[in-house]
């Protein structure tokens, strides 16, 4: 560590004493329940344009992107932004409360730990990061720096998924030890290209790269073909994992996972599977007062899905995508909008339960409420942080070819040492967490 890095460590240590009292954190605000924040954007188009959209009732204070086409049409919308293409820069603008990290995910955990470490409360886009070694800081470091924080998941604050989740606490499927979860998504399969195309004129390449290998521009990796390659993304298990996985984790209190293995293609270095099926073992866990059982679940996509011994061939034609609880008393299937109970006849004169969970006020809504009060949100770090962690252990298991036995606290598989390879980041020169 040089002078300098030991000063900015320092800095940020005293920094982090003086923020765990304050509710705001620009210097010399106090935050009421009527005001605005004054809000950072790392990324303006695509996924950071929805959050842009819930968010314009506050002020619209910094926006970075690193295609200047991109952020000269945010800035055109938002004028009394200040505009940055690195996002360095940005978190150095003294006057935001909050940041938004909304980018491909291998530049989520640089720019996310960085926007925490400056006492800033944080959005971030799903996952919250490329790696299990990455997502674990940036959820330490959030509890660390007692930040509000809000990950990406806006199905979670929808009605279909709060009453799915009343169903199933409150029985009426029974205790439920099986779980499959199935998407129709489908990435991968890809060869790296070999043709070197020059780069768009409005798009810096090395930013975009940000902490990974340099490799030549190449359209199939930017804009938006990232998600199909090892390198800046982990393919539809760590795209859809978090949004559908988010649904069982809520429903049985889930956490980290015992064991892990998959079945897909061939390994490609470069390209994530088009097609996976992965096994996760939970423990057994405990929720007012009462024993929960260990649970097996089950993640599929890209065409596969649990089959007719669950459901009849045809209701895969009805449900491309789901959630399917398997109780001792019977059956719940769910996406994101429906649910329907099995067997029907079984249900047909089930009464459902009162609401028990309160409606959201919208999944941006509760990360603003919650830095204005000092409370929290339904999917803070705490909670989305190992969710992260479980989708993408699905992709190592099945990189590595073998079962993984997880060591949750010591962040490692203790049967699998190849395991760590893809477990842990690594950064090209000039670049760290």
């Amino acid at each position: 560590m040089n002078r300098r890095e030991f000063l900015q460590s320092a800095s940020l240590s005293a920094a982090g004493v003086w923020l765990a009292g304050c509710q705001g954190v620009a210097p010399g605000r106090r935050l009421s329940a009527n005001d605005k924040l004054n809000l950072g954007f790392v990324g303006t188009a695509g996924q950071a344009g929805f959050s842009l959209e819930n968010l314009t009732n506050h002020n619209i204070a910094a926006l970075c992107d690193v295609d200047e086409k991109n952020l000269l049409a945010a800035s055109a919308r938002f004028p009394s932004a200040k505009t940055y293409r690195d996002f360095r820069r940005l978190i150095d603008q003294p006057d935001l409360d909050a940041i938004v990290v909304a980018t491909p995910d291998h530049t989520h955990a640089v720019a996310a730990l960085a926007a925490l470490r400056s006492g800033r409360h944080l959005y971030c886009e799903k996952p919250l990061a490329r790696t299990v070694s990455e997502t674990r800081a940036i959820t330490d470091t959030a509890r660390r720096m007692k930040r509000v924080t809000q990950i990406g998941t806006q199905i979670h604050a929808g009605n279909n998924f709060r009453r799915v989740v009343e169903l199933v606490q409150s029985g009426a499927v029974g205790d439920v030890r099986e779980v499959h979860v199935w998407v129709g998504s489908s990435y991968g399969g890809k060869r790296r290209p070999t043709e070197t195309p020059p780069v768009p004129a409005s798009l810096d390449w090395d930013l975009w790269l940000g902490p990974v290998e340099y490799r030549p521009y190449h359209p199939e990796y930017a804009p938006f073909n990232w998600r199909h390659w090892w390198t800046f993304g982990g393919g539809s298990l760590a795209d859809f994992g978090c949004h559908f996985m988010d649904l069982p984790f809520w429903a049985l209190d889930l956490k980290y996972p015992l064991t892990i293995q998959a079945q897909g293609p061939a390994v490609d270095a470069e390209s994530c599977p088009p097609w996976l099926v992965v096994d996760y073992t939970f423990p057994g866990r405990r929720r007012a007062g009462k024993t929960l059982p260990p649970v097996k679940l089950t993640w599929y996509h890209g065409g596969r899905h649990p089959g007719p011994d669950l459901l009849p061939d045809a209701q895969y034609e009805k449900w491309k995508s789901g959630v399917l609880f398997v109780g001792d008393k019977g059956q719940l299937i769910s996406d994101y909008g429906r649910l329907a109970l099995w067997p029907e006849e079984k249900f047909r004169d089930f009464v459902r339960p009162q609401p028990f969970l309160k409606t959201s006020v919208g999944h941006h809504q509760e990360w603003v409420d919650a830095i204005r009060s000092g409370g929290t949100t339904t999917c803070n770090f705490d909670y989305s942080g190992p969710l992260t962690e479980a989708a993408l252990l699905g992709n190592v298991a099945y990189r590595t070819g073998q079962r993984i036995d997880w060591d949750a606290a010591g962040l490692r598989a203790r049967n699998n040492r190849g395991a760590d390879e893809f477990i842990q980041h690594r950064y090209r020169k000039g670049w760290k967490l």
